[in-house]
């Protein structure tokens, strides 16, 4: 018999950084299994309405909402917007990140705090207000790259931050299990997103996005949306503080 367990309907999902990218990428899929959206922006208006559109064109709800996550106070208030919008959440997707790209040598405190903030302190204050609201469990998942664990020019500071969202997700994944919240990470590879162009030509995340990898073509976001997807499926509740690298073996190699 067909399993029905990617089926998501009935289910909140709230990406971060979901208008472009792989966050979009992820919402759009989520939305395609009938899960109802939300997901914040910080700059990009026409991106975001556009995504909204794209989202609500599947047949969801959709909430779309500015939000800086470096802000512990903006974040409060998107789950203010997301409980008054939808009064349960079953699904947080941390996406949203950023980072400064130079050597640590070259970097100042305003940089460790903007990157760190963004990329660690946010999915740990957004995991617990969600937790808040998953009320009948949930699933979270975090979005980490292989430059936690691997040395990458000019990545050290978004590095040490994925490196510690990677610990938060284990960490989070013994803490909420009484309340049968699922919490995992997916490390993707770098992608052909506008996250990568900040990327100078001819670095390794540069190239990396654009060669081929053993599996015979590059990754695309939808690649790494069908693996969130599948960590919000009844199918893998039983996978719990792991580390999903979606990278078509690009790490087995060296090059």
């Amino acid at each position: 018999m067909a399993s029905n367990s990617g089926d998501l309907s009935g289910k909140v999902a709230l990406v971060t950084g979901g208008s472009r990218g792989i966050g979009r990428a992820i919402a759009l899929e989520l939305a395609t299994r009938g899960a109802d959206i939300a997901f914040n922006y910080f700059r990009n208006h026409k991106a975001a309405h556009e995504a909204e559109e794209a989202i609500s064109a599947l047949g969801v709800r959709c909430l779309r909402t500015r939000a800086h996550l470096g802000d512990s106070e903006a974040i409060d208030g998107l789950f203010e917007k997301v409980s008054e919008e939808y009064g349960q959440l079953d699904i947080l997707v941390n996406n949203a990140a950023s980072g400064v790209m130079r050597p640590a040598s070259e970097l100042e405190n305003r940089h460790w705090d903007w990157t760190l903030d963004i990329n660690a302190k946010a999915p740990w204050k957004c995991a617990i207000s969600a937790a808040k609201l998953m009320t009948d469990g949930g699933t979270i998942v975090n979005l980490t790259s292989p430059g936690s664990t691997s040395v990458l020019p000019d990545y050290f500071i978004v590095g040490v931050s994925k490196a510690a969202l990677e610990s938060l997700t284990r960490y989070l994944a013994v803490e909420l299990a009484p309340k049968n919240i699922a919490v995992n990470a997916v490390s993707a590879s770098f992608i052909q997103t506008d996250a990568v162009t900040a990327f100078p030509e001819g670095s390794v995340a540069y190239e990396m996005a654009q060669r081929p990898t053993p599996s015979g073509r590059v990754v695309v976001p939808e690649d790494v949306a069908r693996v969130v997807a599948f960590l919000c499926s009844e199918d893998a509740r039983m996978i719990r503080g792991q580390i999903l690298l979606v990278d078509g073996g690009e790490m087995l190699v060296r090059r």
